[in-house]
């Protein structure tokens, strides 16, 4: 079911968004090479705890997770894209590593993701990156009502192709609220005026996600992790943002 948000409610739902944001560049600012994987996770968890939030990760086990998550993180190193399951791992010179979190403050979501590169980077990693902030960007200037849901995914795309990457349409963003993931879908790429139409109120997040040279991807023997087939590095940004009558207010815009 899709929900509208009152005026009232997009207020109440900005500490969480403020909160995700300061999370990630805490993040971003941890991530270094020696830093382990697992050390990024339970910094998260500790801001969690120090905020008295609740992760939206830890327990969460949907239809194509192989068991509940476990981990308040989701970090993605070079050719894992997606649902990252934090481990055992020391990140090493020029690892690409995208970071997806979510959680809630006062009974409200927010979910956000960002990607870079640790100590040497490729050129390549950095255009990957670059991309995807781009696509986000135009995905949210779409974001307005009166638009629909395939104006999103059209803007997206569009920067897509023209950076000569494919779209896997598999995981896209989605509509957020008291849950991470809720009605509508809202995939990285369609046609421009259909689907479902954009009104004030309405509460989504958006997160163009690419990889270099091919849009399949498979699951990791972890259960959660999504690598891509050919070995290729991805890179992933997302917002959550509200749709209101002035435009679109990103709820996790970092400083």
């Amino acid at each position: 079911m899709i929900e509208l948000r009152t005026p009232a409610q997009i207020e109440e739902m900005r500490p969480a968004g403020r909160f995700v944001a300061e999370v990630l560049t805490a993040l971003e600012q941890k991530a270094a090479v020696g830093v382990n994987l697992l050390e990024l996770d339970a910094l998260a968890h500790q801001m969690i705890r120090d905020r008295g939030a609740e992760s939206c990760y830890i327990d969460y086990h949907p239809s194509f997770g192989a068991s509940p998550f476990g981990k308040v993180l989701c970090t993605s190193v070079n050719d894992a894209v997606l649902h990252g399951l934090p481990h055992d791992y020391v990140l090493a010179d020029g690892d690409l590593l995208s970071l997806d979190f979510a959680c809630a403050v006062d009974g409200w979501v927010s979910d956000s993701a960002i990607s870079l590169v640790v100590g040497t980077p490729r050129t390549e990693d950095l255009a990957l990156i670059e991309t995807t902030r781009v696509a986000l960007a135009a995905g949210i200037d779409a974001a307005v009502a009166g638009n629909r849901i395939g104006d999103i995914g059209a803007a997206i795309g569009a920067v897509a192709r023209e950076a000569g990457l494919k779209v896997n349409l598999q995981f896209g963003g989605h509509g957020v609220g008291r849950t991470m993931h809720g009605d509508p879908h809202v995939p990285n790429d369609g046609r421009a005026g259909r689907g479902f139409p954009l009104k004030p109120g309405l509460v989504i997040a958006i997160e163009p996600w690419f990889l270099h040279t091919t849009d399949e991807i498979y699951t990791d023997p972890d259960g959660w992790t999504l690598r891509s087939a050919d070995g290729s590095r991805g890179a992933h940004s997302e917002h959550t943002i509200a749709i209101t009558e002035d435009g679109p207010i990103v709820f996790t815009a970092r400083d």
